[in-house]
């Protein structure tokens, strides 16, 4: 009978799970909680949005019970690290789960998503650029098999959409200082990495990356077999862009694939993803469904 083991991240914009073996999911969920709401302008995490992950976890725990797990590993990304009371939230997360999350640097966040965006992927079709949008940072990773480089920038869908898009839509001259900051976050990139403009395959990970891939493909309800590895071309991920961006919230929801929770931050993240392609030369993206949290689940069977 297969190990089960458990992992949690509790991320900027959403907090997932995934129980598995290394080789089979046996849940894989994902709630969006918002947990950074806010981070940006107070510098704390706010009593409704620890309670909202709270409820999440809650949830989990519930499933952590049924499937009889002892090894868990729970982390916190940006918005704990830029938070002042992230004690706080460790606490009540530790409380409900029994274990204590790891507040994991935006490196070990990269290295953690490399591994578990590339385990399935052939070597042949390398090296490559792993790019994972978050809710407060996106992490950067160039490799072949192994991690070769790493960066964490302060982009990501929320950090840009609180501190950027105020109109609904968004106006041009906010979309246009949105791409800005991420083009100065990207020659960071290409000067600390700059093997990365050597990359074979651009693989995105993360809630933006996966929404657009659905709203591509016009799925009325999420289908991961669908999502995982497909691949977006340039010109559709401009055309998502273009469409997305140019909408109400309310008008966003009409098309098919577009979250109900996402829709309010989805243009910032897409900021990131259109310029990363642009910036780059990629001509596609490959998605992955695999990242952290696999990542996470593999270091706790090594």
């Amino acid at each position: 009978m297969s190990e089960f083991v458990a992992a949690i991240d509790c991320g900027t914009n959403s907090t997932r799970l995934l129980i598995g073996d290394g080789t089979t999911a046996a849940e894989r969920h994902m709630k969006i909680t918002r947990l950074g709401q806010g981070v940006d302008s107070t510098g704390v995490l706010s009593r409704e949005a620890m309670d909202r992950v709270g409820a999440a976890l809650t949830e989990y725990r519930q499933l952590l019970d049924q499937y009889k797990v002892e090894k868990i590993r729970m982390t916190a990304t940006s918005a704990a690290r830029d938070a002042t009371n992230s004690k706080d939230f460790f606490d009540m997360a530790e409380e409900i789960i029994g274990v204590r999350p790891e507040l994991l640097t935006g490196i070990e966040e990269g290295n953690l998503s490399f591994i578990g965006a590339t385990k399935e992927l052939n070597p042949e079709q390398g090296p490559f650029l792993v790019m994972d949008i978050g809710g407060g940072s996106t992490e950067f990773v160039f490799g072949l098999q192994e991690n070769q480089g790493t960066i964490s920038c302060d982009i990501g869908c929320v950090r840009l959409t609180e501190q950027w898009i105020k109109h609904d839509p968004p106006l041009p001259e906010e979309l246009s200082s949105c791409l800005s900051i991420v083009e100065g976050h990207l020659d960071d990139v290409k000067r600390e990495i700059p093997e990365a403009l050597t990359a074979a395959t651009l693989v995105g990970l993360a809630g933006t990356v996966s929404c657009a891939a659905a709203v591509e493909q016009g799925l009325k309800e999420y289908d991961r077999d669908k999502i995982h590895h497909f691949k977006l071309t340039k010109e559709a991920v401009e055309d998502v862009f273009r469409t997305l961006a140019t909408e109400t919230r309310t008008e966003r929801l009409d098309n098919p694939g577009m979250e109900v929770d996402r829709a309010d931050v989805i243009v910032g993240g897409l900021c990131v993803l259109v310029k990363v392609m642009r910036s780059f030369g990629f001509k596609e993206c490959l998605v992955s469904e695999a990242d952290i949290l696999d990542g996470l689940v593999l270091s706790l069977l090594n």
